[in-house]
């Protein structure tokens, strides 16, 4: 366990692991438990501070989340944010009542800069809330450090036993200072150093995985995005020859992505790499489908069958694993309190009829940057490591309807334009995720002296840091005129190219 460890109690709110995240962008290590955690198993961690999340649940309700009985008088500092900040309140004596005016997004906040959370901030601070009760009288030896308009103890702090609550979220980019909040919060209040890196997660997870696995086999899924990639080369790590990578080819890979990937697991990463032709296979389960959800769940489904018969093939396997991120659980509705936005082909627990009896996840609780960061600390090619993030259904879901030979290739090519002219440009690092739909709409066009009638495609490129919001990036008119002329002149059947510029919300990064 790292010298200075944060632990993260998990009320069910949707941004808990956004927290985690924050606190490990300022080199602190952080670590998630369940809110249930009993005092001994706290303690068992050491840690420097505990931060209570936010969460679904009144705190006034019988049956509300509560944690172990005795955590204030451990003499650890603790942050209560939002559902954590009533917990508080309550548990200690205060009064928690619903608000008179329910408060959601952003609201301006007055703070005492006396308070040292706070020393950083403006006067009046743009912060994230998002409640309906909120705390009405405070515990004895309390104070109130904030207050806003409709709520006038937005944040509490009784300094001499190191407890503080804010009913706004810090961690979340929309409020203004939050990750100085939190700043204060490690290095002030609880004396974090602040010497924690990703090559240390990295020893960490390979500490973890080879304790779990023992001398036990695994079979992974390597789909050819960064999130199995990263996975792959964490388990080769840890486990060497004991690993078994499947890489299935189901027809709907960026153009070159095979070979690339294969290449990277048999020199860099030498791996047992089992790769599996199965292009026709899936097309034949998936022709007719319209459906996006549909097409997902389909290709879940088949991925499994290809894992069930190339698993006979290998002989008896005892675990299996793959590359799930945050993003991916929250998305799924695998988190209290979260909604399912779409389903993701690896998350949701292990099928029962795969006949493993574990799965391995161990990328669960990173985010897309750290997922970069952790490749970059294993040895991963830098061009590998800083691909564009892909969904597992690949291009499938980047067609819009019914899927073809045909429209998935107009797809492959016009990514495969725009990912080189984007990087010809300089901006790839600047842009988060991009990419190209073929959007299903034919439009009337001119081609020398020629009606046509063909498709048009869509370039999706957004800039976000945990791919939970994100905005859509500005790329420069002489790139897009480029990348615009060349897609028409060199990708048949397309005679017209759109630019999204939809953040999320409300739409999501993908358009399936």
């Amino acid at each position: 366990m790292p010298k200075d460890t944060i632990l993260i109690l998990n009320f069910g709110g949707q941004y808990t692991q956004l927290i985690a995240r924050r606190v490990r962008q300022h080199h602190v290590y952080s670590q998630v438990i369940p809110y249930s955690a009993s005092l001994e198993e706290i303690k068992s961690y050491e840690p420097r501070g505990i931060i209570f999340s936010g969460g679904p649940s009144s705190v006034l309700d019988a049956d509300a989340p509560r944690c172990a009985s005795g955590i204030f008088e451990l003499g650890i500092p603790v942050l209560g944010i939002c559902y954590g900040m009533q917990l508080m309140g309550h548990l200690l004596g205060g009064r928690v009542e619903a608000a008179d005016k329910r408060e959601y997004g952003l609201v301006n906040v007055k703070m005492n800069h006396l308070c040292s959370l706070f020393a950083d901030t403006d006067a009046r601070n743009a912060c994230w809330m998002s409640h309906t009760y909120q705390v009405t009288a405070l515990p004895d030896g309390f104070e109130t450090v904030a207050s806003s308009d409709s709520c006038p103890i937005a944040a509490m702090a009784n300094r001499e036993k190191r407890l503080y609550g804010v009913q706004f979220h810090p961690e979340v980019t929309h409020t203004q200072n939050g990750m100085s909040m939190l700043k204060r919060f490690l290095f002030d209040v609880c004396g974090c150093a602040g010497d924690w890196e990703m090559g240390s997660y990295a020893q960490q997870q390979i500490g973890a995985i080879r304790e779990a696995v023992g001398k036990d086999t695994v079979l992974l899924g390597l789909s050819g995005g960064v999130d199995s990639a990263v996975a792959a080369a964490l388990l080769s790590k840890a486990i060497g020859d004991q690993l078994t990578c499947v890489f299935v080819d189901h027809g709907f890979l960026r153009k070159d992505e095979f070979e690339q990937v294969r290449d990277v697991f048999t020199h860099t990463f030498k791996t047992r790499l089992i790769a599996v032709d199965a292009r026709a296979h899936f097309m034949d389960r998936l022709r007719g489908v319209a459906d996006p959800e549909t097409k997902r769940k389909i290709i879940g489904r088949e991925f499994v069958e290809v894992f069930k018969e190339e698993s006979r093939k290998l002989g008896k396997l005892d675990h299996f694993a793959q590359g799930t991120i945050y993003p991916d659980v929250i998305e799924s509705g695998a988190v209290q309190g979260s909604h399912v936005i779409k389903s993701h082909h690896n998350v949701g627990g292990l099928p029962a009829e795969l006949g493993f009896t574990t799965l391995i996840e161990p990328l669960r609780m990173l985010f897309k940057d750290e997922v970069r960061q952790l490749g970059i600390a294993l040895g991963l090619p830098a061009a590998l490591v800083w691909r564009q993030p892909f969904p597992g259904p690949g291009l499938a879901i980047r067609v819009m309807g019914e899927l073809t030979e045909e429209k998935v290739a107009i797809v492959r090519e016009s990514d495969a334009i725009l990912r080189e002219e984007i990087a010809q440009a300089g901006i790839d690092r600047d842009i988060s995720q991009y990419f190209t739909v073929l959007t299903g709409t034919r439009s009337v066009g001119v081609m020398g002296d020629e009606r046509t009638y063909d498709y048009a495609v869509a370039i999706r490129a957004v800039t976000t840091d945990d791919f939970m919001t994100a905005d859509w990036y500005r790329i420069p008119y002489d790139t897009l005129a480029l990348i615009s002329r060349r897609i028409v002149n060199e990708v048949k059947h397309v005679n017209r190219v759109l630019l999204d510029v939809t953040t999320k919300p409300p739409a999501s990064v993908e358009w399936e």
